[in-house]
């Protein structure tokens, strides 16, 4: 088995190539900073990257996308750029398959941003989309590419919508705001209501739903929501990690709803399950470990 995986340097990225270089000899990685280690490793080009070099110098059986932008709120100012890494770059990748390894089946890293605001819980596979955001968007054209790709073309792929990704690396979004805020703040202040709810994966598990996809899935341009199928409130894990960490200031919450963001998630998790998913790592240790990784950077 041959295995790349683009984005190796970001979060979701260090942790696939980690598990599957340990599993696969024949691992290989591409990002666009630069290794002066790694002998299986492809330098990109931040501005303009091409992998057709990549896809003509090796014959792989699967490449793993973790690349591109991953913040709601950047897309709405840099929104170029966010459609640059999360479309214009998936279709790149699609087009070099296309044309020097055909055979190679494509797994894309999508997001549950494409549903938006959803009309119902939990939420399906086959459920209407409705993007809120730049990023949603762009991750819908994403999933549209891989579609077109594999109706005309017969490139195999899947779109996994990952929804709340988290764990130990990742230094932006909910935790690490909230552990950051803590180390300088005597008290608190959060968007929204704390009531909003997300669906929670540990990154270990997204790892794993994405081994099984390898075995098991589906690639005529399927998607998988990857998830728990748990709705947690925004204001339950922000305490959870406050309390790990021992903080005794006050946490509030300012009532004003930060623009792209949906108010409520939580994922059907049928699809993946029928693959023999089962949830590792549970929400209580991850803030655990969350917070000793965290607390070990100061």
């Amino acid at each position: 088995m041959k295995i790349l995986i683009i984005g190796s340097k970001g979060f979701i990225g260090r942790h696939a190539y980690k598990y599957f270089h340990e599993k696969y000899s024949e691992t290989y990685a591409a990002d666009v900073a630069t290794d002066y280690v790694d002998k299986k490793y492809f330098l990109l080009d931040s501005t303009n990257s091409d992998f057709n070099e990549i896809f003509e110098a090796v014959k792989f059986d699967i490449c793993i996308n973790c690349s591109g932008a991953a913040s709601v709120p950047d897309s709405l100012h840099n929104t170029l750029r966010d459609f640059n890494l999360n479309a214009h770059n998936v279709l790149k990748i699609a087009d070099s398959i296309k044309k020097h390894n055909p055979d190679c089946k494509l797994i894309n890293l999508s997001s549950a941003a494409v549903y938006g605001n959803p009309k119902f819980l939990p939420i399906c596979e086959t459920d209407a989309i409705s993007p809120v955001s730049p990023y949603g968007y762009h991750k819908k054209f994403a999933e549209e590419i891989l579609e077109e790709y594999y109706q005309l073309f017969r490139i195999q792929s899947c779109s996994l919508r990952i929804f709340s990704a988290y764990g130990e690396g990742l230094q932006k979004q909910l935790l690490w705001d909230v552990f950051s805020k803590s180390q300088t703040h005597e008290n608190i202040t959060l968007f929204g209501t704390g009531r909003e709810t997300r669906d929670f994966i540990h990154v270990q598990d997204i790892i794993q739903c994405i081994d099984l996809i390898i075995d098991k899935g589906s690639f005529k341009a399927d998607v998988y929501n990857i998830a728990n199928g748990e709705q947690i409130s925004i204001k339950s894990i922000a305490e959870s990690l406050l309390k790990n960490l021992r903080f005794i200031g006050k946490l509030s919450f300012s009532g004003e709803e930060r623009e792209g963001d949906p108010l409520y998630w939580v994922a059907d998790i049928m699809k993946i399950k029928n693959l023999g998913y089962q949830q590792q790592v549970s929400i209580s240790d991850g803030i655990k470990n969350y917070v000793k990784w965290a607390e070990d950077l100061k």
